[in-house]
C-alpha cells in the first residue's frame, strides 16, 4: 500500500488554489499572483501551487474557467468610469436606473451560474471522496483475504512442523533401544566367553 507524502495536496488545498486562481481570472489579475497568495497561505511555493494547477487542478475546473472569463468580459463590458460613476450618484436619470436594473438581472445570472458551479464542484468532490472511499474498502478486502490465506497457511505449517518433531523424537528414541540393544547383546557375548 503505497504512503502519502508529506507534502501531498489535500482536497481543501486544492479548492484553495481553485478558488484563488478563477477569482484571479475573473477580476482580471494574473495566475501567477494567484499562486503567489496561496503560496502564502499554504506555506508552498508559487511554483509549486503553478505546477499544482496545471497538472491536476486546472483539469476538473474547465467549466469553472470558461464562466470567470466569461464573467471577466462582461465585468470589461460594464465597466463604467469612476467621474461617470460620480455624475451619476448626484442626479441619476431614468435610463441609468434601467441600466441598473439590467446590471442587476445580468449579476443574478451570474450569481445563478456560480451557484450552479458550486454545486457541480461539490458533487464531483463527493463522487471522488466516495470513489475514494471504495477502493480503500476494496484494498482492505483483498488485504483481509490475503491475511486469512496467510494465517491458514501459517497454522498448516505448524502443524506440519510439530508433526515433524514427534517422528524426530520418535526416530531417535527407537534408534537409541536399538543402541543399547546392541550395547546389551555384546556384553552378553562378552560374558559368555
Amino acid at each position: 500500500m503505497p504512503s502519502n507524502r508529506q507534502d501531498a495536496w489535500s482536497q481543501d488545498e486544492d479548492l484553495l488554489l481553485a478558488e484563488v486562481v478563477l477569482r484571479n481570472i475573473r477580476e482580471g489579475g494574473t495566475q501567477l499572483q494567484a499562486f503567489e497568495e496561496v503560496g502564502k497561505q499554504l506555506s508552498r511555493t508559487a511554483a509549486a501551487c503553478g505546477f499544482r494547477w496545471n497538472s491536476y487542478v486546472r483539469k476538473q475546473y474547465k467549466s469553472g474557467i470558461e464562466l470567470a472569463k466569461k464573467q471577466r468580459k462582461e465585468i470589461k463590458k460594464n465597466a463604467i468610469a469612476p467621474f461617470e460613476v460620480e455624475e451619476f450618484e448626484e442626479n441619476p436619470p431614468a435610463e441609468i436606473t434601467e441600466q441598473g436594473e439590467r446590471e442587476l438581472k445580468n449579476f443574478q445570472i451570474q450569481f445563478e451560474d456560480l451557484v450552479a458551479f458550486l454545486e457541480e464542484l461539490y458533487h464531483k468532490a463527493d463522487m471522488s471522496q466516495k470513489e475514494e472511499h471504495d477502493t480503500y474498502k476494496k484494498q482492505i478486502q483483498e488485504l483481509e483475504k490475503q491475511l486469512y490465506y496467510l494465517a491458514a497457511e501459517n497454522e498448516k505449517l505448524e502443524k506440519e512442523l510439530k508433526l515433524m518433531e514427534q517422528d524426530y523424537k520418535a526416530l531417535i528414541d527407537i534408534m537409541e533401544r536399538a543402541r543399547k540393544m546392541v550395547v546389551l547383546q555384546e556384553e552378553d557375548r562378552q560374558q559368555k566367553k
